[in-house]
């Protein structure tokens, strides 16, 4: 059996193709990240920050506490004000959609009856975020995200 001496050339190009194999795995998952997270939850967290404070002692008085459940067909969203009664909200806004991308983002459409508020909504199994925004009858906004898991259908 015969060896072959193993050079400075061998070793060189052994280096570059595990680096190059590295940095190729790095640049694809850099790209995968980039391309389904948009990152943004303020477009400038400096202005944002600056009324957090103001906003959340206005929204913590109101005293309001949100609930959602799904049950395959309708989400059911419960506003409550701080007696247990169905909070006054006004001007109801729902973005329902993954906490990694904007993709399966949905509006549902959501009518009042009986204290809560209902709408027809489609989700596959998976985590999902319940954006929730509305106004109090003062102009107070009413803003909570609701960390919901929609969990596989059985048969």
């Amino acid at each position: 059996m015969m060896r072959r001496e193993l050079t400075g050339r061998h070793v060189l190009m052994i280096t570059v193709a595990a680096f190059g194999v590295i940095i190729g795995v790095n640049v694809v998952m850099a790209v995968k990240a980039v391309g389904t997270f948009p990152g943004l939850e303020v477009a400038n967290s400096y202005v944002a920050s600056q009324s957090f404070d103001r906003e959340r002692a206005a929204q913590d008085a109101l005293g309001w506490t949100t609930t959602a459940d799904y049950d395959g067909e309708w989400l059911t969203l419960t506003i409550t004000d701080a007696d247990g009664l169905p909070a006054p909200v006004e001007n109801l806004k729902v973005i329902v959609g993954r906490p990694t991308h904007v993709r399966a983002d949905q509006t549902p459409e959501f009518v009042y009856r009986n204290g809560a508020f209902h709408a027809p909504l489609s989700l596959s199994p998976g985590a999902w975020n319940i954006h929730v925004t509305g106004t109090a009858p003062d102009g107070t906004e009413f803003r909570q995200r609701l960390d919901h898991y929609a969990g596989a259908m059985v048969n």
